[in-house]
């Protein structure tokens, strides 16, 4: 990608925040409650970045929810670590593509944990996968100019008429296919 001078890029100072340095089974573990409870702060990230089709504009918004993620984690860790880790081991030991299908006993045991200690419930099967309107509390941009409001003459001129065409003078192409 080319940069321009007029292009204003972040600063470091902008872009810093913690990081979630965890593995994919422990993001896997979590991906639920993850999803559930950062849903309406990472919809409104999803929803900047769709509307405003430029990342820089939503480094604040990104960084929230980094610091949601980060607080989930705190909470899983405080109250529910030690049958998270049991389940997160379970999905990296027990099969190498860490499938769930082995381990809904540990999973059980977390999500008992979750609900009873943090006051969170697993989402239902397929609750991820329904639409909803997300109501954001942002404005709503500009609508960026466009030059197809200009009147533009006809391009194409319109097509000739059509009539039957002759039969072709040495048969059908397809002759191999007629016996």
């Amino acid at each position: 990608m080319v940069v321009t001078k007029e292009v204003r890029l972040p600063t470091i100072a902008e872009l810093d925040t913690q990081e979630i340095n965890l593995s994919t089974t422990t993001l896997m573990s979590a991906a639920p409650y993850l999803g559930k409870s950062c849903e309406n702060i990472n919809n409104e990230f999803m929803l900047c970045r769709q509307e405003l089709n430029d990342p820089r504009a939503c480094i604040g918004i990104g960084k929230l929810v980094t610091a949601c993620a980060m607080q989930v984690f705190r909470r899983i860790k405080a109250d529910c670590l030690e049958e998270f880790n049991q389940y997160a081991n379970c999905i990296d030991k027990s099969s190498g593509d860490f499938a769930y299908t082995h381990c809904r006993k540990t999973q059980r045991a977390f999500d008992d944990c979750m609900s009873t200690k943090c006051q969170l419930d697993r989402p239902d099967f397929g609750y991820f996968c329904r639409a909803r309107v997300h109501r954001s509390s942002c404005p709503e941009p500009a609508a960026p100019p466009c030059p197809c409001h200009s009147p533009v003459s006809d391009p194409t001129p319109s097509l000739p008429d059509c009539k039957p065409r002759d039969s072709p003078r040495f048969g059908s192409r397809l002759y191999w296919f007629m016996e």
